[in-house]
């Protein structure tokens, strides 16, 4: 169950006996847990890496275990520290990405020449004249992940004419939200309007991105999904297109329809809890929950403190391992 911090299962085995019988031998910690002397010993060598023995004061004697509530305290943190360390590195590599896109989108190669193509758009009013001549010649369907929680009234309004039309002529058109945008009456009234017409919609717990795929052929990405002035891309390209649409689809089969009532897992988590918990346990703040989530940063806080409650953490790395415990996540989270 430590899988996390480093012990196996049987190196966990060898440190649960250590502390019930801290005066046996390797012969009778083998004898006890089962396994050859070699194995305690290779067990040993791993509790001493993870600083949960020490060696004992007499060079006969076997080592001794530290308390758990030092030793797992000092592991926690330290996987936590890893895990900072791991989202800086996250992020930097984002930004890079983000710099390379831009950069090769500014000098593309000629149509033809390659099978993907990229074309940049520097603000909103670039990405929004875009979008209005691609689904001007939209043959087929529209597909779309739009996070942010609610809508605003704006945005309803301005895209109802389009939306109207393009149902009107009968181009399919998917989008998926986030769960919070149930929570707000005018998001959903403007939905289930858009369902009436022949639209489809449903909502997930967390979105990976900002996007919408024209047709299978085109796709447009914002540079960053929480602030789409940053400018946005325009991808063609059938490979591309090809991934982008098999992560709609992954998405879109593990949504929930948009007049499906609420439902718990068999762990008793909704998907709004099992996405913030996989958030908590990755080390996100407030602030990022509630981005990921479509939600305010007070409701945020209650998600990841009624979780932590219910499974007894102290630290939000805690959270993550007992989830595991409990089989709330994955082992390879």
């Amino acid at each position: 169950m430590l899988e996390l911090l480093g012990l196996d299962t049987p190196t966990e085995a060898v440190y649960r006996a250590m502390l019930e019988r801290p005066q046996d031998d390797v012969t009778a910690l083998a004898r006890h847990v089962d396994l050859a002397e070699d194995a305690v010993r290779a067990a040993w060598d791993k509790l001493s890496q993870l600083s949960l023995i020490q060696p004992s004061a007499a060079p006969t004697q076997p080592p001794r275990a530290v308390s758990p509530e030092l030793g797992l305290d000092y592991l926690l943190a330290r996987r936590q520290a890893e895990f900072a360390l791991h989202r800086q590195r996250m992020a930097a590599a984002r930004t890079a990405a983000s710099q390379l896109i831009s950069e090769y989108a500014d000098r593309r190669p000629a149509a033809g020449n390659s099978p993907v193509s990229m074309e940049h758009l520097a603000d909103v009013a670039q990405i929004r004249a875009r979008l209005s001549v691609l689904t001007d010649t939209v043959r087929q369907e529209v597909m779309a992940f739009s996070p942010g929680g609610a809508q605003t009234e704006e945005n309803m309004a301005s895209a109802r004419p389009l939306n109207k039309e393009l149902l009107g002529r009968g181009v399919k058109m998917r989008t998926i939200y986030l769960e919070s945008f149930r929570n707000c009456a005018a998001s959903v009234a403007h939905a289930n309007w858009l369902t009436t017409l022949g639209g489809q919609v449903r909502t997930a717990g967390t979105l990976p991105l900002r996007m919408t795929i024209l047709d299978r052929e085109t796709a447009v990405i914002p540079l960053n999904s929480e602030d789409s002035s940053e400018g946005a891309v325009v991808i063609t390209g059938k490979g591309t297109l090809t991934a982008l649409c098999t992560l709609f689809e992954t998405v879109w089969e593990a949504s929930r329809p948009l007049g499906e009532k609420p439902c718990r897992d068999e762990s008793e988590l909704d998907r709004q809890e099992a996405a913030a918990l996989r958030l908590l346990a990755e080390g996100h703040t407030d602030e990022g929950i509630a981005k990921r989530l479509g939600v305010s940063h007070r409701t945020a806080r209650r998600i990841a403190t009624a979780l932590m409650d219910r499974l007894g953490a102290r630290s939000r790395f805690e959270a993550g391992v007992r989830a595991v415990q409990r089989g709330w996540l994955p082992h390879n989270l």
